[in-house]
């Protein structure tokens, strides 16, 4: 404790809702370095947009909105979206000073003396009033645990770090998973591939109607719901389903898009089925999604019996002084927007000594079009 630096709010990740989060600290008085600082372990600006696969272009980000203070115009279409975005959060983050400290890891979350917390680092520890955790899911990639993977002898690998298109020529692959991106990958490397099979544990539901305010609106409130009564929350997508759009109509006519139910187990040239059914295949592709990086607030003890964080708009219901913004209905680009801004709200009325307005919902339902995880 008496090493720590002291400031008033630690921000920890400089993603989408980090960023948003250091710009309502600017704007409503906050200096860096001074009240705040803004923690990131990735080596530069980007957020997670910087590990994106080459060929998910700026043309293919439908879900991509502007961050606050700062449109992104101009963009070439063509180019690949970690470049672009990471061009853009650059920029972002020296238009407004936000001097983003880099990389460091943070480790830890304790309990301090006096009502504050100790932010535990690769680069030291800080003494804090308030926590915006805005890590996202990124370095959580999940792989469900099939009985047989280990004997496996093809390769197996996650959507995190999806290689493009072409490494898949010639290869038989099978591709797990009924979100944005598992379409996604089956579509793009269905024309290089040997052979592709689609499995998912539901079946995949796609929506022809538009992706109007008031389904978003309904589709936040579920999400919502669950992480209120601290439950892990369920991605927007999995609630409004997949757009039913020209190119996923023509995959499914094509036979690309044809899923098979779930295998029950692994072989080592594939996957089967207690039916008898067999696939031969020589890559896994588990676009299986990911899970929320809160591994570092552990020592606070704040899951629920659920297994979630309890949360009421951006606020941890077991301890107001940390808000959790880009999380459940806040993960979406417009959506953290808007609870970055309703952190910094709620961590004013804290630090000026005001009780919490329980119950605030933030509103994040603008609708925004699936992308891939």
């Amino acid at each position: 404790m008496n090493n720590a630096r002291e400031v008033e709010v630690v921000v920890t990740g400089a993603g989408q809702a980090g960023l948003s989060s250091a710009y309502h600290l600017r704007r409503t008085g906050f200096e860096p370095e001074r009240d705040f600082v803004v923690l990131d372990h990735s080596p530069g600006p980007g957020g997670a947009w910087q590990f994106r696969w080459p060929s998910l272009t700026y043309g293919k980000v439908h879900g991509m909105h502007a961050l606050p203070g700062m449109e992104l115009t101009g963009a070439d279409p063509a180019r690949p979206s970690s470049e672009v975005i990471a061009e853009y959060f650059t920029a972002y983050e020296r238009a407004f000073d936000l001097r983003v400290r880099r990389p460091v890891d943070v480790t830890a979350v304790r309990e301090g003396e006096g009502g504050r917390l100790l932010v535990e680092t690769s680069d030291g520890t800080w003494s804090t009033r308030a926590l915006i955790n805005a890590t996202g899911t990124w370095d959580r990639p999940f792989w469900p645990n099939y009985p047989g993977r280990e004997t496996f002898r093809g390769r197996q690998m996650h959507t995190a770090r999806y290689p493009g298109p072409e490494y898949f020529a010639g290869r038989r692959v099978v591709v797990v998973g009924g979100g944005a991106s598992g379409t996604q990958h089956l579509m793009e490397l269905a024309p290089y591939a040997a052979a592709t099979t689609w499995v998912t544990r539901r079946p995949p539901v796609f929506r022809e109607e538009p992706f109007t305010e008031d389904v978003g609106r309904a589709a936040v409130a579920l999400v919502e719901e669950r992480v209120r009564h601290g439950l892990p929350p369920r991605s927007v997508v999995s609630v409004t389903g997949l757009p039913l759009n020209d190119a996923v109509r023509q995959a499914i006519a094509d036979g690309i898009l044809d899923r098979r139910p779930m295998f029950d187990r692994i072989t080592p040239d594939g996957v089967e089925w207690d039916d008898g059914r067999h696939v031969e295949a020589d890559v896994i592709l588990w676009a299986t999604g990911f899970r929320p990086t809160v591994g570092h607030l552990g020592p606070l003890k704040l899951r629920e019996p659920g297994g979630g964080i309890r949360v009421e708009g951006t606020r941890v219901v077991a301890d107001p002084r940390i808000h959790l913004v880009g999380y459940g209905p806040s993960a979406s680009t417009i959506g953290a927007n808007r609870a970055g801004r309703a952190a910094v709200r709620d961590i004013r009325r804290l630090l000026a000594g005001e009780p919490a307005r329980a119950g605030r919902r933030v509103d994040t339902a603008r609708p925004v079009v699936p992308v891939a995880a």
